[in-house]
């Protein structure tokens, strides 16, 4: 071979090995393989040109590129701190979390610089301002209707940054040392206030049993007393019907039983006794014990 001829070849080979190296640039320029958790924002002549997805795209080599490359994770931002005064002029320090997620690259990339510096400072304006409509108590107790408003305005403050706030919580509501005091003394003043309500009801409740009690012993003695007057009401009624019915043998009958019966008890006496009785006693028992006979 001519020197020509190796000239020829060497040029021709160098030729083939440059549109090689060409080809393979242009490929590498011109497919793009995006990353589930990411989007591509790609500028043509510094603009906006289009937003790739996940999967593999293609690109207008040397004139389209991928300019930025941004996570579509869920985003958590440093724990932050700030102060707030409710509404009943108490100094609370707020700690929050925010969680968000990019959805819209495009905006995120072109209208705002520091996304994380932005939330926060959002974040805190909006908790101060909801801190200051509520009481302490009510930010104590309703801390989830709290957040869930804290949530709310944020979404709205972010909407044009292309942002989602997935999440907002309040990890702690924190006093300073002079309000925890006057906190603590008012909770001691509460629970000696609600001791002494529980005794005096304690107290109150005794004598309302008392009460109940000597009445119902007033009732049981009146009832007994009537069922008693009752009786003896019957009795003497049966005496008088007896009496009208029978006249004077009814009742010397009655006279001579009560005489027997007395008569009894004496001779039913414990220990040795004498018993002087007048004679004209004697002749009335003799009678009762003839009435009783003739009765039975």
């Amino acid at each position: 071979m001519t020197e020509d001829q190796i000239v020829g070849l060497l040029t021709s080979n160098i030729i083939y090995l440059l549109a090689a190296v060409l080809i393979v640039i242009v490929i590498f320029k011109g497919v793009k393989i995006v990353p589930q958790s990411e989007k591509f924002v790609v500028e043509r002549f510094g603009r906006l040109h289009s937003v790739l997805g996940p999967g593999i795209n293609f690109i207008v080599p040397f004139l389209d590129v991928a300019r930025h490359q941004i996570s579509i994770l869920e985003r958590q931002l440093p724990n932050a701190t700030q102060d707030a005064i409710t509404k009943d002029n108490v100094l609370v320090q707020i700690d929050t979390s925010v969680f968000y997620r990019i959805l819209e690259p495009e905006k995120t990339v072109y209208r705002i610089r520091d996304v994380d510096g932005a939330i926060a400072t959002t974040v805190a304006g909006i908790v101060r301002a909801e801190i200051g409509k509520m009481d302490l108590d009510e930010v104590q107790s309703n801390r989830s209707q709290l957040i869930a408003r804290i949530q709310e305005s944020v979404e709205t403050a972010v909407d044009d940054w292309g942002i989602e706030v997935t999440r907002a919580e309040i990890l702690d509501v924190n006093l300073d040392q002079a309000t925890r005091d006057a906190m603590l003394q008012q909770l001691n003043a509460e629970r000696a206030r609600r001791a002494q309500v529980t005794e005096a009801e304690g107290q109150k409740r005794a004598v309302e049993l008392q009460a109940d009690a000597e009445l119902y012993a007033a009732e049981q003695s009146a009832k007994a007393r009537r069922i008693q007057a009752d009786a003896e009401a019957y009795a003497t009624g049966v005496v008088a019907k007896a009496i009208q019915d029978n006249g004077m043998e009814a009742a010397q009958y009655q006279v001579a039983l009560k005489q027997v019966e007395a008569l009894n008890a004496l001779g039913n006496g414990t220990g040795s006794q004498t018993i002087v009785v007048p004679a004209n006693a004697l002749e009335a028992f003799g009678d009762a014990f003839k009435m009783l006979k003739g009765g039975k």
